[in-house]
C-alpha cells in the first residue's frame, strides 16, 4: 500500500513537471497559448481599443457600450482607452500589442493610406467584406470613406464617423465685444488677430503637445492657396513641391503660430479647446471633433461658439473618418463581430455621431437626429469638394506623414523656411519614388 502512494505521487510530480516544461519552453508555446486563450474565451468579453478620452467623444462611445450590453447581456466590455488625441500614444501602444500576438478584438484607427500600409498590407487584419455584403452595407456608405479602407478589393474596417478638419471655432461673446465678423481670406484673419492681441487677447489658441494640431494648420494653409486640386495633386506629383507657392504658405503658417498662445507646445488639443471656452484666446483652428468638446463642457454652439471654414478654403470638406477592425486572432472574435454590426448600423451610427459631433458615414442616417453644427457639416460634405486630411492619415502613409511633422516642428523653432522648404521637397521626392 505504502508503495503504491508513493508510485502515484511520483506520476503525479511527474505530470506536474512536464507541464510545467510544456509552459516554460518554447516546444509548449502553443499548448500554453492555446490554455490562456481558453481562460480568455471563457471570460467571454469584448476588449475594445481606442483613443477616445475626451469630452463628446468619452460620452459617446458609453452609449455605444450601453446599446452594445442591451443586446449582449453576458459579454463584459473592457474599454481599453490611451489618452491622446488622433491616437499619437495609442498607436504605439497598440503597434506593439499587434506584434506580440495580443491584440485587443477591436481597435480604432483613421482611414486612409496611414491605415492600409500599417496594418492591412502587414497583415495584421481580417477583411470584413462578408460583413457588408450579409447587411447590405455596400450602397448604404459614403463611397470617400469606403475607398480609404479598401485594399486588393476587400474591405479591412468598419466606419464610424466622418469629421471635417478645415474649420476655425471662435468664442462668440469675445467677437461680440470688438465687432468681428468671421474672416474669409488669410489677410482678414490677420487683421482680426491683430485687434485682439492690441486688446491683450491671445487670437489663436494651440495645443501641440503632441505635434499633431500644429501639423492640421499647415495643412490648412496648404489647402487655402493651393486648392482642393493642387492640395490633391502634391501627394502624386513630386514636382509641385518646387511651386513658388510653398514659400508663401510657410510664412502664413509661421505668422499664425506667432498670434498662439506662447504655451502652445505644453498643451494637448482639448486643453487648447479649454482656452477658447475660458476667454483665453479667441479662436482655434482643429478638427470638428472640438465641436463635441464645447458642448460637453456646456458651451453651446451659437450661444457661446461659431465657426468658419479655415480662410481661403470654403467649399473644400477636408475629411477625417474614425473605423474600427477585426484583427487576426482575435480572442474574442465573435463579440468583435456583434460590435462591428451595432457600430455599422444606422442605430449604432446615430446613436454615437451626435453625441461626438461627427457625421454619418452612412447615407441613410436620420439627420434629423443631427443637432444644428452637425446640419451645416451635412450640406457642407454633400456639396463641397472632398479632400482627405493628410495629418489625420487619409492622404498619405505614416512615414511620410511623420516626415512632414519633423519638417514643420524644426520650422516652428528655427524659422527656417528656405531649409523647410527643400526638407519638403527631398521628402516628397524620396515617397513618390518609392510608390
Amino acid at each position: 500500500m505504502k508503495k503504491l502512494t508513493i508510485s502515484i505521487l511520483g506520476i503525479i510530480i511527474i505530470i506536474i513537471i512536464s507541464l510545467l516544461f510544456l509552459f516554460l519552453t518554447e516546444s509548449g508555446e502553443s499548448i500554453r497559448k492555446k490554455l490562456l486563450t481558453s481562460v480568455e474565451v471563457k471570460s467571454n468579453s469584448l476588449e475594445i481599443f481606442s483613443w477616445w478620452t475626451a469630452g463628446g467623444e468619452s460620452e459617446g462611445l458609453k452609449e455605444l457600450f450601453k446599446q452594445f450590453k442591451k443586446t449582449n447581456p453576458g459579454v463584459e466590455v473592457v474599454n481599453a482607452t490611451i489618452v491622446g488625441g488622433s491616437g499619437t500614444k495609442a498607436q504605439t501602444v497598440l503597434y506593439t500589442r499587434m506584434k506580440s500576438d495580443t491584440p485587443p478584438d477591436s481597435f480604432q484607427v483613421l482611414a486612409g493610406p496611414e491605415f492600409i500600409e500599417t496594418w492591412v498590407e502587414t497583415g495584421f487584419l481580417e477583411p470584413l467584406t462578408f460583413l457588408y455584403e450579409k447587411n447590405n452595407w455596400l450602397k448604404l456608405f459614403s463611397r470617400d470613406v469606403l475607398n480609404r479602407i479598401t485594399h486588393d478589393g476587400e474591405i479591412y474596417a468598419v466606419p464610424l464617423n466622418i469629421h471635417r478638419g478645415n474649420l476655425i471655432w471662435y468664442n462668440l461673446s469675445i467677437f461680440r465685444k470688438y465687432d468681428l465678423s468671421p474672416p474669409e481670406t488669410m489677410e482678414d484673419l490677420f487683421n482680426i488677430a491683430e485687434i485682439l492681441a492690441e486688446n491683450g487677447i491671445t487670437p489663436l489658441a494651440l495645443g501641440d503637445k503632441n505635434i499633431w494640431p500644429a501639423l492640421g494648420i499647415f495643412e490648412n494653409t496648404v489647402i487655402s492657396h493651393l486648392g482642393p486640386d493642387g492640395y490633391s495633386s502634391l501627394w502624386e506629383n513630386p514636382d509641385l513641391w518646387e511651386t513658388d507657392k510653398l514659400t508663401f504658405i510657410l510664412k502664413d503658417f509661421l505668422k499664425i503660430i506667432e498670434y498662439t498662445n506662447s504655451d502652445h507646445a505644453a498643451l494637448t488639443w482639448d486643453e487648447s479647446v479649454q482656452y477658447v471656452i475660458d476667454g483665453k484666446c479667441a479662436m482655434i483652428s482643429i478638427g470638428d471633433f472640438a465641436e463635441g468638446y464645447f458642448r460637453s463642457e456646456g458651451f453651446m454652439p451659437e450661444k457661446n461658439f461659431q465657426w468658419f471654414p479655415y480662410p481661403g478654403t470654403k467649399g473644400i470638406f477636408s475629411l477625417i473618418s474614425d473605423v474600427f477592425t477585426l484583427p487576426e486572432n482575435a480572442v474574442n472574435r465573435e463579440n468583435a463581430l456583434q460590435w462591428l454590426n451595432l457600430i455599422g448600423s444606422k442605430e449604432g451610427q446615430d446613436i454615437f455621431n451626435p453625441i461626438k459631433g461627427s457625421l454619418s458615414p452612412r447615407l441613410d442616417s436620420d439627420i434629423t437626429m443631427y443637432h444644428g453644427y452637425l446640419q451645416y457639416s451635412k450640406k457642407s460634405y454633400s456639396s463641397d469638394k472632398i479632400v482627405g486630411s493628410f495629418t489625420h492619415g487619409a492622404e498619405i502613409n505614416d512615414h511620410w506623414k511623420m516626415q512632414i511633422s519633423e519638417i514643420i516642428h524644426k520650422l516652428m523653432i528655427d524659422n527656417n523656411i528656405q531649409k523647410a522648404i527643400i526638407q519638403l521637397q527631398n521628402a516628397a521626392a524620396d515617397q513618390l519614388s518609392l510608390q
